[in-house]
């Protein structure tokens, strides 16, 4: 079970990293063009949460986040035994919200960078980060584990 927290710590290394290197790299707002115009590395800063929703409420954000974690750690060592795509997921979860939770604590704020522009029906999606994407990789997985789950015990019952 203890051997999983390294997926976290790898998810908020990274995050942490990529976040330095936007910081200390690029001014902000300036986009470098990676697949002109559907992906782009896009220096921007976020004060709320998911899309800037809830900006400035960073006390909210301290005390969700550390409640998260709390949550997560403790599904981890409780509801997850012998469960490994549950450990899985929730230290990418574990990960991501740490990754973000550094960024509000230190910075005031979240750095996100990847831009996305999806083709075809013009949308321009919200720019994010590793964090998010780890904590969106940890929802999916999680669902996905829950199913097979559910689909595996009526199997048992039947």
């Amino acid at each position: 079970m203890y051997k999983y927290y390294g997926l976290a710590v790898f998810a908020v290394i990274l995050d942490q990293w990529t976040k330095w290197l936007i910081v200390k790299n690029m001014e902000l707002g300036e986009r470098i063009s990676i697949w002109d115009p559907w992906l782009g590395i896009l220096s921007h800063r976020n004060r709320g949460a998911a899309w800037g929703m809830l900006e400035g409420q960073m006390w909210l954000f301290t005390i969700v986040t550390i409640a998260v974690i709390i949550a997560i750690i403790y599904f981890n060592h409780t509801e997850a035994k012998g469960k490994p795509m549950y450990h899985v997921s929730l230290m990418f979860l574990l990960g991501g919200a740490v990754g973000n939770f550094i960024d509000r604590l230190f910075r005031g704020e979240v750095v996100d960078f990847v831009d996305v522009l999806i083709p075809g029906i013009n949308y321009h999606f919200p720019i994010f980060n590793v964090a998010d994407a780890a904590l969106t990789i940890a929802v999916i997985m999680l669902f996905i584990t829950i199913i097979f789950e559910e689909k595996m015990n009526k199997k048992k019952v039947k």
